[in-house]
């Protein structure tokens, strides 16, 4: 594959190669990964439910050349550059939370599939915001899953099976139990209907759709809380359930039959309390939600899904309970539902966004409103806290220059 790539961008992740690595080898690769918004499905995904997700117009971009030795070198835009050994590839617990134990993780992943680990130099540069629920870290992911199988002479993986490898580092390598939804939208691109109840084959559908053609804008809010800091918050959603899944014989909750559910209520209230019954009540809500979400977006029905996102939005704060995180009094997320409210007057919808505590919240603005919805929320929360995205068609790939 040869890449195709804006002269602006390009010039750019030129500039960083060259300034961190010296002049870019005879055979470059151009690298590109997609952040991405969940459309549908809060908190579904783990528990082998249903998501909507879309690829967006902010990406992880980079260029990348072997380099002889068997140390991979990485200089991304914004952070401190770091090295890192390829001598072994198992997970390393004080490497958890950090950029190096993606490279480790996926290289693990490529050298399993074949892949001969030896070192290369990667500039990056990313308009994925960090820690704003946008996926920066299943690009990067992606990214770098891309990068070693073209240097390594490895087939590249079919999106599905690229994610899983993705979705395995972010657990065993990173350390942040997310599904697979994530992962999969990045490497899928466009705008995807996810089922994820059978794990190890996801069944994946794509629709060609732009929200602006029914007059309305994607607008993600970021709420002044990074939801990186909520990591003990998230895990504990997927935790919960699969402990209540666990008590009635199953993994997750998609294995569970709700009549066993209501039958056991009682007692699955006394032993694991409310939050992680009205969880599990979410769950199998949220699931029927996105189901009939795709129908209309497939029948063009732009106004019947809003009010679906109206009720997931609802749902989520009230039986998730991952717009409040542990805080203290602030509630970022929900006061920016709150303001986003404020301005929509029940025009369009607004709800909590990804795995939520922080991060963005995401709104579906009428595009007669978007200049007002920007200009406020970016008073009340900070300049540039909103911005309009559009979906995008391209999943994560590699292509030499």
């Amino acid at each position: 594959m040869t890449a195709s790539v804006a002269p602006e961008l390009l010039g750019h992740v030129t500039s960083l190669f060259e300034d961190a690595f010296g002049p870019v080898g005879a055979k470059a690769l151009y690298i590109h990964a997609p952040g991405r918004s969940e459309i549908a499905g809060n908190h579904t995904d783990h528990e082998g439910g249903h998501v909507i997700a879309a690829a967006l117009d902010v990406s992880v971009d980079g260029l990348a050349c072997a380099n002889g030795t068997d140390v991979v070198r990485v200089a991304s835009e914004g952070y401190p550059a770091f090295e890192l050994p390829l001598d072994s590839l198992e997970a390393r617990e004080q490497e958890r939370g950090t950029t190096a134990s993606l490279v480790r993780g996926m290289a693990h992943e490529v050298a399993e599939r074949g892949g001969k680990p030896a070192g290369f130099d990667l500039a990056l540069t990313c308009t994925v915001p960090s820690g704003g629920g946008l996926s920066s870290s299943a690009a990067i992911e992606a990214a770098l899953g891309r990068t070693m199988e073209a240097l390594w002479g490895v087939e590249p993986a079919e999106p599905v099976a690229l994610a899983q490898a993705s979705q395995r580092t972010e657990n065993n390598y990173y350390g942040k139990p997310c599904g697979l939804m994530d992962q999969a939208a990045v490497c899928l691109g466009g705008l995807a209907f996810m089922d994820f109840e059978n794990a190890g084959e996801p069944k994946t559908k794509k629709l060609e759709l732009s929200f602006e053609d029914f007059g309305y804008a994607l607008c993600l809010v970021k709420v002044g809380a990074d939801h990186a800091a909520s990591t003990d918050d998230y895990a504990a959603v997927p935790g919960e359930m699969q402990a209540v899944a666990a008590r009635l014989g199953h993994a997750r909750l998609c294995e569970v039959d709700r009549e066993a559910f209501d039958a056991q209520l009682p007692a699955l209230r006394d032993e694991f309390g409310d939050r992680a019954i009205l969880r599990c009540i979410h769950y199998w809500h949220e699931n029927a939600l996105v189901d009939e979400r795709w129908r209309q977006l497939n029948i063009g029905d732009m106004q019947a899904f809003l009010e679906l996102t109206r009720e997931s939005g609802a749902s989520s704060a009230m039986y998730l309970q991952n717009v409040v995180a542990s805080l203290g009094p602030e509630q970022p997320a929900m006061y920016a539902l709150g303001l986003a409210e404020h301005v929509l007057k029940g025009r369009g919808a607004v709800r909590i966004h990804g795995g939520g505590f922080g991060g963005t919240i995401q709104a579906f603005v009428p595009l007669e409103l978007v200049d007002e919805f920007t200009r406020k929320m970016d008073a009340w929360l900070g300049e540039g806290a909103s911005r309009r995205y559009r979906v995008t068609d391209e999943g994560a790939y590699a292509a030499w220059l």
